[in-house]
């Protein structure tokens, strides 16, 4: 008769990706995932099948708990106050991380996404979905004639999501919510 599990996989995953967003991929050992989730190695490896596996589950587990985009913005009336509010949330989550823990999208871009093509490929679907949902609102937006005729839908949604994926990178050093309040509003004067 097999053993049952005496922990909890689901709030092991939740604490593990505590802690990798908390620390990374690379400072986080198996013993410390060990203490954190407290459970046994050989318990980690049979339920996630080790520390590469287990971030890849703690990765879509970050998307699963995420803020709905595309939702919000498709559904704006007007549009450009809802594109606005996003970027302005942006920095303001990213002025106010006491934790400096970033996003863990971001965080696995610049650790890990150079040299590991699975992660790469989830960084880019998740990048993938919020410049469509920008551009997709932004041509909502410029049909309604809330955006400037001349104005190009996708150009503007790419610019959008760098300044913000750049606003979680400097968030995660910097003591200065100007930085990134200033770096909003202008970006956000790119729309008028």
């Amino acid at each position: 008769m097999a053993r049952s599990k005496e922990f909890d996989p689901d709030a092991a995953l939740h604490r593990a990706m505590g802690l990798f967003w908390e620390k990374g991929y690379e400072a986080t050992s198996m013993a410390d995932l060990v203490e954190h989730l407290g459970i046994g190695r050989a318990s980690i490896y049979a339920t996630f099948g080790g520390k590469s596996e287990l971030y890849l589950r703690a990765y879509d587990r970050y998307l699963e708990n995420g803020t709905d985009i595309a939702g919000p913005l498709g559904r704006a009336d007007p549009v450009l106050p809802a594109v606005r509010a996003l970027v302005e949330r942006f920095a303001h989550e990213s002025a106010h991380d006491t934790a400096r823990r970033g996003c863990f999208v971001v965080n696995t871009a610049v650790e890990l996404a150079p040299h590991d093509a699975r992660l790469a490929r989830r960084v880019e679907a998740n990048w993938d979905a919020i410049e469509s949902a920008l551009a997709l609102a932004l041509e909502r937006a410029r049909d309604r004639g809330e955006l400037a005729a001349d104005k190009d839908p996708r150009a503007l949604a790419r610019f959008l999501l760098t300044v913000m994926q750049g606003m979680r990178v400097i968030g995660k050093s910097s003591t200065d919510p100007a930085r990134l309040h200033d770096t909003a509003a202008q970006a956000l004067s790119v729309l008028t």
